[in-house]
């Protein structure tokens, strides 16, 4: 089932006409032609039952004695078909903000998340009567959706090559909206944007993983440190031998890189030490 156009007219033009209609059946009844103004009236109320209102991103959908005529897009003042059901629906934008879940991911850990879904509804038939609660079932396949993408990947990545919940949030909401589509089309819902609202370890893990990555960041610190230690030391013996300040043999070049790198590399401020021996 799709949507489609229903027929409708100016609902000012059908106030016109009813108006003409009573006052031809008043006219009628002041002459006695009591059959005339009978029907003049009916076809008053036939035309006064097909009035409607259709507000700005709302569609009226139309049924006719159980049957599905059409939906009305167009805002304004209208007149459709007479004595049918009308219903209204809303098609603006709209936010659905899903509960905190807890969930698994790729590699057993226990994680929270959620998320935030922004769509709307761009067929108002299959919204209607392809599902029965086009809302409900927005909220169901939301979390569904988002309970089967979190499990897909790590909550980090420490290698830094595979993707990761916290490090590709990005690419982790296009995900969740392509799958969010392919499952919401059947009740004619547009995805329009999902993002995540909420990610961290469940309660139980917290402490344990903050000190794994804590411990990770400690190493990736001095990592950097001794890398940049190691190129101060080649530099400060390079120039000082190109400069010819000194001549070091190996032990004395040793003692000094030894020196160098535990003022550099060390957490506390170097104590220096005066070797005065060697003057005299």
């Amino acid at each position: 089932m799709t949507e489609r156009h229903v027929w409708k007219i100016n609902g000012f033009v059908g106030l016109l006409a009813m108006v003409v209609f009573i006052g031809a059946g008043i006219y009628s009844l002041t002459a006695e032609l009591i059959i005339p103004a009978v029907l003049l009236f009916v076809l008053a109320g036939v035309v006064l039952s097909s009035f409607t209102v259709v507000q700005p991103n709302q569609g009226m959908v139309v049924n006719f004695f159980g049957r599905y005529s059409g939906t009305v897009r167009d805002s304004g003042f209208w007149v459709t078909i007479p004595f049918s059901e009308r219903k209204k629906m809303s098609l603006r934008v709209r936010n659905f903000n899903s509960a905190r879940l807890k969930v698994n991911d790729v590699d057993g850990n226990p994680i929270e998340i959620a998320a935030v879904v922004v769509f709307r509804v761009v067929d108002t038939a299959k919204a209607k009567f392809e599902v029965d609660n086009y809302q409900a079932f927005v909220e169901i396949q939301s979390e569904t959706a988002l309970r089967h993408v979190a499990s897909k990947y790590p909550y980090d990545s420490y290698d830094g090559e595979a993707y990761s919940l916290r490090a590709n949030s990005e690419e982790v909401a296009k995900e969740l909206t392509l799958e969010l589509q392919s499952r919401l089309s059947v009740a004619g819902v547009e995805v329009l944007e999902s993002r995540l609202t909420h990610l961290a370890y469940s309660t139980e893990i917290a402490s344990a993983m903050l000190q794994r990555q804590q411990a990770s960041a400690i190493i990736s610190a001095r990592e950097k440190i001794v890398e940049g230690a190691v190129s101060m030391v080649q530099m400060a013996i390079a120039r000082l031998q190109a400069e010819g300040v000194v001549e070091l043999d190996e032990e004395r070049k040793a003692a000094m890189i030894n020196n160098l790198l535990v003022a550099v590399v060390s957490d506390r401020s170097a104590q220096p030490v005066i070797n005065s021996s060697s003057i005299y």
